[in-house]
């Protein structure tokens, strides 16, 4: 008895020396106890380097090819070349206008530490208000952006204007590079990242949002976010070497904080990536230690982020936080369980319900000890999008009438299944899906896998990669069935799965073995399909695309406002620099970038303050009185007033989404429910009365200018209320 305790307890012991600190020993005790392959001929080490050199030959040719084709549509849509800089920057709407009217800020500052200090102590943008734009509105890109503009000598070459959109088309080229790679990497093709871009470009309506609004946050972060997704891929494979495993993980690194710091709501979207990788982790145990890798790069960029933030306490109240700590403590108080039996998959339901609780938990705690402000909005535009509450307020009802909040219309659908990118994405996806749950059931049955899954077994649901992008991609696409502006997040990954799926052998050998195919052999049917299939797709693409994409080239557009760039020059000719101006939040972007005059709003969202404001100031489109109205602008120490013919006047396809609609659903002008006090008010609509010029509207406002579209009112400081 005692000679077979022996091997027992030494057995126990390295189980527990594994999961310890000393990992480096077993890891080094693996690799000397598996063989040493033979060393590949030189025609196949050749054949290997020629694949990779046309491979990432195509995928550079492919990102430069997309940057240089936004560029050229840009040039045609908006003439730009032949543009004087006023006409240029009136083409930058809403609140990409204010984020390029700070990076012309950081190129007029002496020096970079001021500008730097004037940015984060801003007073001269809003009324009333000192902000820290560079936190509110992480202005990081107009930093760099600034910083490389006057570091390498591009003022005596290039328009800051070009620069700055310069890179952003660049940006976009290294995205559809590193969707390409992706997809190369999950297929073993580069014939997989030409398909993806292809699909990418075709459906860019959907893909991205570069043509409408190019300073937007998501179009400088969502290109670091794929490089990531990319180096994750390649870092989550079974079959890559000490080498690629380094540099896949120091490539995360760097990108996972790079887009951290680019986008505010970037932990949002690697809170569900930490979700994929959590029931990554559940479902493959072989890559525990990888997962957990992970976990502290999100770590690691969270508290970097915080620090150089300006202590940004939304980094340490938000979910991927709370969820990353509790996985760390429940991996601290998991046990070693011998796998396959019922204790362990016991173990695996409590592990499970711990991650839960404790993220919860730890969520509720961080809110109640770290001071931060609360998007409170954010949580009654859920309640009321997903009918849990009814609201009359005016900024949520305006938020919930947007276009990219509802859900996605069905033209959405149409455009992806015209150009044949839906349908092999649901055929792409269930395959992997039911193969992943095949591999989940046998796990769980206790029955032994190959770790090493080769062609000829169809099981590519047993790779890492494919389960964990299958898993995000369901994710993704939930939020994407909901609201229609995360479709931008949810379509480049559709192209990417699709691709990816008909390029690749072991999918189509997948579907064969479940089929039984006996006739033709399998391997080498699925060989040829993974060549044909998107050789086919390519050819269809090519015939009935290509042709409307050259057309958009050739096609030259102008972009035509005469009467707003009238507005801008009667403002910086005739308006007093320490003038304040009142009116929509679209329009204060605009005044901002291209007078520098100080205004009462801007079209930003992430703060209830500037929300307050915005709602306050429609109150020129409701039925209140000329006093009300001289009080709440007074109260912002506007001297302003512009009145938009197009707001006051609208005639909106949707019914109720009118601004004037809201105005009077929120004042209680109008029945909105059954059950409501009906409110009627003796005044008329405050943008037609003005425009009459009679008392008591004229004792207050006085007009000093108009055109078709814009009335200027200067609000009076010396009242006289006779008739």
């Amino acid at each position: 008895m005692a000679e077979e305790e022996g091997p027992t307890v030494e057995l126990r012991q390295r189980k527990k020396l594994k999961s310890s600190e000393n990992k480096e020993s077993v890891k080094e005790e693996k690799i000397s106890d598996t063989p040493i392959p033979e060393r590949a001929p030189k025609h196949v080490l050749f054949q290997r380097f020629a694949k990779i050199f046309i491979g990432c030959l195509a995928a550079v040719t492919s990102g430069m090819m997309y940057a240089l084709y936004l560029s050229a549509y840009h040039e045609r849509k908006f003439w730009f070349s032949n543009r004087q800089e006023l006409e240029r920057e009136i083409t930058f709407q809403g609140d990409s206008a204010i984020y390029y009217s700070y990076y012309k800020d950081m190129l007029k500052a002496p020096s970079f530490e001021r500008g730097v200090y004037e940015l984060t102590h801003n007073n001269k943008t809003v009324s009333l208000k000192t902000i820290n734009a560079v936190q509110q509105m992480s202005l990081y890109p107009e930093l760099i952006a600034s910083v490389l503009y006057q570091a390498t000598g591009s003022n005596e070459i290039i328009e800051p204007v070009y620069f700055y959109i310069g890179i952003v088309f660049g940006l976009q080229g290294i995205y559809v590079t590193a969707l390409f790679v992706t997809s190369w990497l999950m297929s073993g093709t580069w014939l997989a990242g030409m398909l993806t871009v292809a699909w990418f470009i075709i459906n860019r309506v959907d893909t991205t949002r570069i043509e409408y609004s190019i300073p937007l946050r998501e179009n400088w972060a969502l290109p670091y976010f794929a490089c990531q997704i990319a180096a994750l891929t390649g870092y989550l494979k079974s079959n890559l070497n000490t080498y690629g495993e380094r540099f896949c993980y120091l490539l995360m690194s760097a990108s996972t904080y790079t887009f951290m710091m680019m986008w505010e709501y970037s932990h949002y979207l690697l809170f569900l990536q930490a979700i994929s990788l959590f029931l990554l982790d559940s479902f493959s145990l072989e890559q525990s230690d990888k997962v957990h890798e992970v976990y502290k790069i999100y770590i690691f960029s969270l508290f970097l982020g915080y620090l150089l933030q300006f202590e940004n306490s939304a980094l340490l109240v938000s979910p991927l936080l709370s969820l990353v700590v509790a996985l760390m403590l429940a991996k601290c108080l998991q046990l070693n369980v011998k796998k396959g039996t019922f204790i362990a998959k016991i173990m695996k339901v409590i592990n499970f319900y711990l991650v839960c609780t404790l993220t919860v938990t730890l969520n509720i705690m961080m809110k109640m000890f770290v001071p931060h402000k609360e998007n409170g909005h954010m949580l009654k535009f859920l309640e009321v999008k997903f009918g849990l509450n009814m609201t009359k307020n005016f900024t949520m009802n305006w938020l919930l009438c947007q276009e990219s909040l509802q859900a996605p219309s069905q033209d959405f659908f149409l455009r992806l299944t015209q150009s044949s990118l839906l349908p092999f994405y649901i055929l792409v996806l269930i395959i992997c899906f039911l193969s992943m749950m095949q591999v989940i059931f046998r796990r769980i049955g206790g029955k032994s896998l190959k770790e090493t899954i080769t062609l000829e077994d169809g099981r590519i649901g047993g790779r890492p990669e494919i389960i964990y992008h299958v898993i995000h991609t369901i994710l993704l696409g939930s939020l994407a069935m909901v609201i229609e502006g995360l479709k931008y997040l949810w379509t480049p990954y559709v192209c990417m799965l699709a691709a990816f799926g008909v390029c690749s052998p072991e999918l189509w050998m997948t579907l064969f073995k479940w089929l039984r195919l006996r006739t033709v052999h399998p391997v080498l049917l699925a060989l040829i399909l993974s060549m044909a299939v998107p050789t086919i797709i390519g050819l269809s693409l090519w015939k009935e695309f290509f042709p409307r994409l050259m057309t958009e080239l050739m096609e030259l557009q102008e972009f035509y406002d005469p009467d707003t760039v009238e507005l801008m020059t009667w403002i910086k000719r005739q308006a007093p620099v320490a003038a304040v101006f009142a009116g929509s939040p679209q329009l204060m972007g605009a005044i901002k970038l291209c007078t520098g005059w100080m205004v009462t709003s801007l079209p930003l969202y992430n703060d209830d303050d500037l929300l307050k404001r915005n709602e306050n100031i429609y109150q020129i489109y409701s039925k209140r009185s000329a006093e009300d109205i001289y009080k709440i602008l007074t109260s912002y120490k506007a001297n302003y007033l512009i009145v938009e013919d197009a707001i006051c006047n609208e005639v909106g396809t949707t019914r109720g989404c009118r601004v004037k609609d809201l105005l009077d659903i929120a004042n209680g002008h109008v029945v909105c429910e059954e059950g409501d006090k009906l409110t009627y008010s003796k005044y008329g609509r405050f943008c037609h009365e003005v425009k009459i010029n009679y008392s008591p509207y004229v004792n207050y406002f006085t007009r000093v200018y108009w055109n078709r579209s814009y009335f200027v009112y200067k609000i009076n400081t010396v009242i006289s209320f006779q008739s």
